[in-house]
């Protein structure tokens, strides 16, 4: 079975048609996207300029991410659901588009980056993360990353809806 293939079996599904033909389903499940995508690119801000040392210095990093972290997965799952529909509705579109794809790209690479992070920096967040001290440079470079990550999957979302 060839992409189209599989692309064009995908806007087969009957809920895929509801939403591409109904009036009401697509925008609304596209705000959705947008707030849930908010909510993780916030939540994830929030520990990357920690680990940047430019914002909530006075909080250990450990307990930082522990409380935001929840946030940022149930919005990603959120994102992820409402992402899936729109393609699906979509998805010939959307399997061509390279603003989408390079979205899609660079959310993989947002997700290599966290694995990285999670593997050989927060690991041992107890002896670098408490407030005041030192962030090692290899946590830092993954903040930053994040960062700059989070924006071109964000910037490269919304010009999906332009050349649609």
């Amino acid at each position: 079975m060839n992409i189209d293939s599989l692309l064009k079996s995908l806007e087969a599904f009957e809920f895929a048609t509801a939403i591409r033909e109904g009036e009401v389903l697509f925008p609304w499940l596209e705000s959705i996207h947008v707030l849930a995508i908010v909510l993780v690119v916030g939540s994830i801000a929030i520990v990357d300029l920690r680990l940047l040392g430019w914002a909530s210095r006075d909080r250990p990093v450990g307990t930082l991410t522990a409380e935001v972290l929840p946030i940022t997965w149930m919005a990603f799952v959120v994102a992820l659901i409402t992402g899936a529909l729109m393609f699906c509705a979509k998805a010939m579109i959307y399997g061509h588009n390279t603003y989408f794809l390079l979205k899609m790209g660079f959310l993989v690479l947002a997700g290599c980056n966290m694995l990285f992070f999670n593997r050989f920096s927060h690991k041992n967040v107890g002896t670098w993360g408490a407030p005041g001290s030192a962030v090692p440079q290899a946590a830092k470079v993954a903040g930053g990353l994040s960062l700059l990550l989070w924006v071109f999957i964000v910037v490269f979302g919304r010009w999906i809806g332009f050349t649609t």
